[in-house]
């Protein structure tokens, strides 16, 4: 039998925390590994066909959440997006660079003959149909949805749902590189392919950053400053629980990550730059077997975590180094302030951070803002609440 599709080293070495199964880091082979004969595969790789990546693609969807980014970023990010797959805008732009993201998508849609989603996240009917669902968690003062990220994933998660994807996938919308885009959503439908169970995380680790130096010229970094740190803290709290050093965790701040809907649902979301690695924090205070699992399906079934190294490098808009700092510390907080951390975790964390001027000495990290579960939501009335103003939302 003749099959195509994507090839990929099977992970050498899991970690267990509960019913939480870790991969190491695997490897994507081929891009495309062609029409060949697959009778006798090779030790230690995994070969997955196209029709199989493809049907998965059909019942994800592909979030994308933009702020008065660059147009053409933009339309280069939807170009990378597999055919299959949803496309879903979140937006928090201006109102007239809104206006033009939508007419960007509506015209991308139209020519491409595929359906898409785009919503702003200040959109007056969201947070009313958050409140109608018994969710008004990230409703702020004035009764808009609150700016951020997470904010903006919570109302994506909410819309996946309604269209009835079983996977939901980020992609930042200043990616330099579409071909890098294809890579990622491919690779979150190859994680997907050989998960063995339906509570499923898939997250990326970019084989390379480029970054440009006026000494050194192109300079292809592994890890970005902020990745590292955050990657040894994370390590640092799941040895402290399990009393043995480890460096299984690489994608601690993987933006580009995919979950199964139904462990997204269950997750708690953490405001700000900590969304990435509060997950995995979240995850092994869940289920990680430190205390007590009352989700029954969950415990059946179990997590898995798996951590791919693609082949394109990533390249998005530089925003300077302004921002280096806070994201190191709302990171490190979620470590600092996670349930499982030891003295020697915390103590750890407060080194790191007064060592990067992050804080000063004395002080500690303010705690991630959490939003709940949207387990809790009522997804039927969130429809009836939004029944008159689908047709903004889907385009064209």
């Amino acid at each position: 039998m003749y099959t195509g599709g994507m090839r990929l080293e099977i992970p050498n070495h899991t970690e267990r925390f509960g019913v939480v199964r870790l991969h190491e880091v695997q490897r994507i082979l081929e891009l495309d590994s062609g029409r060949v004969r697959d009778e006798s595969p090779a030790v230690g790789l995994r070969r997955l066909d196209d029709a199989d990546l493809r049907d998965v693609l059909e019942q994800t969807a592909i979030v994308v959440p933009t702020r008065n980014e660059r147009l053409k970023l933009l339309e280069g990010v939807l170009s990378g997006i597999p055919h299959e797959a949803l496309i879903l805008v979140a937006s928090n732009s201006s109102p007239d660079r809104f206006q033009m993201e939508r007419d960007l998508l509506e015209e991308f849609a139209h020519l491409t003959e595929r359906p898409a989603l785009i919503f702003h996240q200040k959109d007056p009917a969201l947070a009313e149909a958050l409140r109608a669902g018994g969710y008004p968690h990230p409703i702020g003062e004035d009764g808009l949805v609150r700016s951020g990220k997470a904010e903006g994933m919570i109302l994506a998660l909410v819309f996946a749902a309604l269209s009835g994807r079983r996977y939901v996938g980020f992609i930042d919308a200043d990616n330099y590189f579409p071909g890098a885009v294809w890579e990622y959503v491919r690779a979150y439908a190859a994680g997907f392919l050989m998960a063995k169970t339906p509570f499923a995380m898939v997250r990326i680790l970019w084989r390379y950053k480029p970054k440009l130096t006026e000494d050194e010229g192109v300079v292809f970094r592994r890890y970005g400053r902020v990745s590292e740190r955050n990657n040894r803290a994370l390590n640092q709290l799941i040895g402290g629980v399990s009393g043995f050093e480890t460096d299984v965790v690489k994608t601690a701040n993987a933006g580009e990550h995919a979950m199964s809907l139904g462990l997204a649902l269950r997750l708690p979301l953490a405001s700000g730059y900590a969304v990435e690695p509060q997950e995995l924090v979240s995850l092994l205070e869940l289920y990680g077997g430190v205390f007590p699992l009352e989700d029954e399906e969950v415990l059946q079934h179990g997590v898995e975590i798996f951590q791919i190294e693609t082949r394109n490098p990533h390249l998005h808009e530089n925003k300077g180094d302004e921002h280096i700092r806070d994201m190191l510390l709302a990171c490190l907080a979620t470590v600092y302030h996670s349930k499982l951390a030891t003295e020697e975790v915390r103590q750890s964390v407060l080194e790191e951070l007064q060592a990067a001027g992050a804080l000063a000495p004395g002080e500690e990290p303010p705690p991630p803002v959490l939003y709940p579960p949207l387990s809790s939501l009522d997804l039927q009335a969130v429809r009836k609440a939004l029944r008159g103003h689908f047709s903004r939302f889907r385009v064209p």
